[in-house]
Formats: structure tokens, sequence, C-alpha cells
């Protein structure tokens, strides 16, 4: 691989160009100067991330030249909606966040951070927010719209992922976990539902709404049952090592169908995180399994992406050999698979929902609470 690199910054949300190499041949892992490298750049995105958190963002966009297309997907909290805009023709996705249901949940605090997050991200495999709004009733959070739908839905469509499939995701999941901890964030909602395949193939992850800047350790429970940590169902205190147990949940997941850990009761599923016991199809080769064996680590010192050499554990497996990391970087891998779609608002690759009226009361409600949106 050519040792020259050139470094540069993000065009738009989908074109990245942190390394540039006129070499064709493929390398196996990643050597520990090239992660040096890297690291340089990863600092030039931290820095950028820094002064972004800082800012106080302002919309430029009028909200009542957005069109409603339809609903996209549901939660707890409010909606996500396609949307068109009238004088560009450009479509975006909003979720919609209704306030009373925030201060319900006690989710106040978590929704700024998801703001503020999605205000100062800027990387391939996730997604970044270009506008926010707010009435007297709702917050709205607009992104680009990512037309491919959710992993979910293609990994029940398929049953399971083709190797070549899961290693494509996964190489990329690592990527944008590897820049979350660095920009020390915790991202602890990993899963198939919140990534989304983009109109290349490549992927989106999505919703940060359990998302934490965090210096030292956090004991919040959150999570989705299936996907949480020993250590954060033992209520330990932990840190990005959550992300990592996640990331081995997907990995398994992505490659079985179904996650390693599961029960009708969420107590026995959790007993079953916290005893770590799992069994791995027939169909997983000994380097896959050895890679969720050493990721679905209950003991967190001998647990992947947070030992002595971090995420160059996952870099320089097995598995991934054969994965050229600076073509996923930049996007230039060949993607296994690319969804389809017919135009830029093609929707069918979301399930169908139906759609409730954005009825926004006459006057301000918790005013006070969200004065900082």
């Amino acid at each position: 691989m050519n040792s020259s690199k050139s470094y540069g910054t993000f065009k738009d949300n989908t074109s990245y160009k942190a390394y540039q190499s006129t070499s064709a041949e493929v390398k196996d892992g990643y050597t520990v100067q090239q992660q040096l490298q890297y690291r340089k750049y990863l600092e030039k995105l931290k820095n950028e991330f820094d002064e972004r958190w800082c800012e106080k963002s302002k919309s430029k966009m009028v909200f009542s030249e957005l069109e409603r297309v339809r609903t996209l997907g549901t939660g707890a909290f409010g909606r996500v909606v396609l949307l068109k805009h009238s004088k560009t023709n450009k479509y975006y996705a909003m979720k919609i966040l209704e306030k009373e249901k925030i201060i319900k949940l006690k989710q106040v605090e978590h929704t700024l951070y998801e703001k503020q997050i999605l205000e100062a991200i800027r990387f391939p495999f996730t997604v970044s927010m270009e506008f926010s709004f707010k009435d007297n009733s709702y917050i709205y959070f607009i992104m680009p719209f990512v037309p491919g739908g959710e992993m979910f839905s293609h990994l029940r469509k398929m049953g399971k992922f083709e190797e070549p499939i899961a290693k494509f995701y996964a190489s990329q999941v690592v990527l944008a976990l590897e820049y979350l901890h660095f920009c020390e964030l915790v991202y602890r909602d990993l899963k198939p539902e919140n990534i989304l395949i983009d109109k290349n193939g490549y992927l989106k992850i999505t919703d940060f709404g359990f998302c934490k800047k965090i210096t030292g350790r956090t004991w919040t429970l959150c999570g989705t049952p299936e996907y949480l940590a020993p250590e954060l169902i033992l209520s330990k205190g932990y840190g990005f090592s959550v992300d990592w147990w996640s990331f081995g949940v997907l990995l398994y997941e992505m490659n079985a169908g179904y996650p390693p850990f599961y029960a009708n009761d969420p107590m026995k599923t959790y007993e079953k995180i916290v005893s770590g016991k799992y069994r791995c199809p027939s169909n997983f080769n000994g380097d896959l399994r050895d890679l969720v064996r050493n990721t679905l680590q209950v003991d967190i010192s001998k647990r992947f992406g947070v030992m002595k050499n971090g995420v160059l554990d996952f870099k320089n497996h097995k598995w991934f050999k054969g994965v050229e990391w600076e073509a996923i970087l930049n996007c230039r891998w060949p993607p296994p698979f690319t969804p389809k779609f017919k135009h830029p608002g093609d929707t069918t690759n979301f399930e169908r929902y139906d759609e409730e009226p954005i009825l926004p009361s006459s006057y301000c409600r918790f005013e006070s609470e969200f004065i900082d949106f």
C-alpha cells in the first residue's frame, strides 16, 4: 500500500476522503503505523466535533417549505416522517419528538444530548442533523433521507447475511464506533433497527437518543434488552466497553439471523447475558466463532475493543482478512448488496404506518424545560 497519504475533509454527508491510495493491492490487517496515521486524522475530526459541539446552530431552512410525504417509522417519543422541500425537491427525514412524552419519560437531558450530538458528528457511517425546529408542542430534527431502509428489514428478508455482506457491514460499524468513542461518545443502542443502508449500499448509524458524552464512567440503565452488556445490567458503572459488547451481539445476529441471548422474559434474557452463555450456529466458521467469543466477553479486561490494542484487535483479526480498511473508510469498496429504489424519495424499503396529524398546541408547552433547544 502506498505510504503517502493525503488528508481531506467532508464535501458532504456521504463523501469522505481521509486517505488516497494508488495501490490496488489488498493488504490484510492494519499496521500500528497505519493506525497512528489514522489517529492523527481522528484527532482532526475530534477538534471539528468539539467546535460544532460548542456552537449554537442556526436553521437556514424555512419550516413551511417542507412538505410531509409519509411516515417512515414510529417510536416511544414520536415518529420519523419523509419530507420534500418545496423549492429544491430535496428529500429529508424528520424526527418528531413530542415534548409531553419526553417529560413523562424523563428524557429531556437525553433529547438535548441527541440534538447536540447530531449537530456535531460528521462521519461517513453516521447520520448528522441538517436543521432543527421547535414549536409549542414538538421538537423537530431534520436529517438526510437514507432510502435503503433499516438493516433490520433486509436481515429479516434474507434470514441472515452471507458472510461477505456481514463482514462489509461489520467493518463500517467498527470504524463508526471508533470515531464516536474518539469523540468521547458512548452510543448505547447498537442494533439492526438503528442502522440504515444508503443508496450506495453503505451504512448510516442513526437514533442517538441514548448516546452520551462521557470522560469516565456512567451508570444509566438504557438500551435494548438483547443488546445490553453485563456490566450495564449489573449497574457496575461502565464506559465504551458496552458498545463493543453490543457490536458482538450485532455480529452474531447478522451471521445467524437471531441474537445470541434471547428469552420471552427480559429477566431471563439478562441472566443469559450476565452468564455469557450462548451457542454458535453450525454455519459459523472458526474465525467468526473466535471473533464473537472475544467480543462477547463478560470479563471486560479481555474484551476486544477495550484492551491494549484497542480497535486493532478487530482490524487485524483473521475474520476481517481481505478487508482494505482505507477503501471501506473512503466508501470505495464495492458493496456486496445495494438496496433497490426507483427515485430519491422512494420509500419502498420502509414499512407502512398509519398517518397521524401533527397538531401543535395554541400555547407554548414546557417552555422552561426546552429553552435550550
